[in-house]
């Protein structure tokens, strides 16, 4: 360190000689250190680790999520024709027909098809274009008549049952759809933690 000089402003001059040399220390260390290295590699791999898995996740349910708007379309479809068990049939089989007879098709979806009889909904996923899921893991859709107590489409023709048309769904799971009294004729096979939260 250099020492103070006494001069006309001995103050100052101590006070430059000590920033000089502080800096002189500073100047002859460069780059980083091993330990600090080693800690900044460690927290990306931390943020990673946990980053990563969650935007994937995120990925796979927003491509999920495309099913909704073909469901949409066929459940408009279904109503239309859910105060008759022949015309419902017929509707059910035009949708169904629909590109070489897997109702809807895209990127993320290889089929929408309805049940012509319970009017059960399936959606069948592309597991290549969408990521770590099943092979055709599928989403169910089950329509009820809403009343005090929602009846199954099926029983509701059978019993000269009409009303308004409420839909359960289910994944693997179906706990919110049973809460509303809503059961899946079968479960789906799409894990929940991607589905829908009303397929869950």
């Amino acid at each position: 360190m250099m020492g103070c000089v006494a001069g006309i402003f001995p103050r100052l001059e101590c006070t430059l000689a000590t920033m000089m040399s502080i800096a002189g220390v500073y100047m002859t260390q460069k780059g980083f250190t091993l330990i600090e290295l080693m800690v900044a590699v460690t927290i990306v791999g931390v943020l990673a680790a946990v980053a990563l898995p969650a935007y994937q996740d995120y990925m796979i349910r927003s491509r999920i999520s495309e099913g909704a708007v073909f469901v949409a379309a066929a459940k408009l479809q279904i109503s239309e024709g859910a105060d008759d068990a022949v015309r419902f049939a017929t509707l059910a089989e035009e949708w169904n027909n629909q590109l070489g007879g897997v109702g809807a098709r895209t990127k993320y979806i290889n089929s929408v098809r309805v049940d012509d009889v319970t009017g059960e909904m399936v959606v069948t996923f592309n597991q290549a274009n969408i990521g770590a899921i099943p092979v055709n893991a599928t989403l169910r859709y089950t329509p009820y008549v809403s009343a005090a107590v929602p009846l199954q489409l099926a029983a509701a023709f059978l019993a000269h049952v009409q009303g308004s048309i409420v839909w359960g769904c289910a994944s693997t799971s179906n706990q919110v759809a049973v809460q509303h009294n809503l059961p899946a004729i079968a479960l789906g096979t799409l894990p929940a933690q991607f589905a829908p939260v009303e397929c869950r």
